[in-house]
């Protein structure tokens, strides 16, 4: 990790978005560097829940066995094996069985998703590393930025994701789970011709990790660099987003 760019960020981040809560990120590696691993039975099922420590500022690292959630090992890379009855899990379920969680209309809508959609992540590494954007170290080279961000600094992060290019979507919002949004996603993503951000954080069995007025939105750091670069001869220097600033306020929400 580069510290100036590092620190160049931080130093924009508080001038233009008010000291508002800093982005986590993550990386693949075969060597924990300044991280807690968490090991298996130890942490929820679900990482998003996890997470909320990274943000707190406690970098965590996840192998195959730290991750308990079948859907969560397959998005995070270290699984090409979906789950048993997923058709079923993300539809009506099954009677005594299966609770379906009623996301999609039927299981053949669900087939024709996973057949359709998401080609399969194998995870570069034997671990997957967060860490809030303060704590990375030279040694530490993120792939990703994540953002858990009200609608006022998503429209910032939007704009300045498209300042630099004449397409209209930078940015997209695939149907996912919570961790597609921001590891799946956006690190398939770093491997595009033209990287995009996502937005995310719609998957209602993950809202309640995320605090209520805020979605989640992710950059592949191959395009997080131009954002950060950009930043000073952006709009963030107008009338119209000074405006906005005033409504950014520097209390950061209870991470839970």
């Amino acid at each position: 990790m580069d510290m100036k760019a590092k620190n160049m960020f931080i130093h924009n981040w508080n001038k233009f978005f008010n000291n508002a809560e800093l982005p986590i990120s993550f990386y693949y590696t075969d060597k924990v560097w300044q991280a807690d691993l968490v090991k298996p039975g130890t942490g929820p099922r679900c990482i998003m829940s996890s997470l909320a420590k990274v943000r707190s500022g406690q970098s965590l690292a996840f192998d195959a066995d730290g991750v308990a959630c079948e859907g969560g090992k397959t998005y995070l890379g270290f699984s090409s094996d979906i789950g048993k009855d997923m058709e079923y899990f993300l539809s009506y379920g099954i009677p005594g069985k299966v609770e379906g969680e009623r996301l999609k209309k039927t299981p053949e809508i669900v087939k024709q998703f996973l057949q359709k959609n998401d080609p399969p992540l194998k995870a570069p590494g034997k671990y997957i590393v967060f860490k809030r954007w303060d704590m990375l170290e030279a040694e530490d080279s993120p792939a990703v930025v994540i953002f858990y961000a009200t609608a006022d600094i998503i429209s910032g992060l939007m704009m300045l994701a498209s300042f630099d290019e004449a397409e209209q979507n930078t940015v997209i919002a695939p149907w996912g789970s919570g961790c597609s949004y921001i590891v799946y996603h956006p690190y398939m993503e770093t491997m595009a011709p033209r990287p995009r951000a996502v937005m995310g954080g719609f998957d209602i069995s993950i809202r309640s990790f995320i605090p209520k007025d805020r979605l989640t939105f992710s950059v592949p750091m191959n395009k997080f660099a131009s954002m950060v670069n950009d930043m000073e001869e952006s709009f963030l220097i107008s009338k119209p987003w000074k405006h906005i600033q005033k409504r950014i306020t520097q209390d950061n929400p209870k991470i839970s």
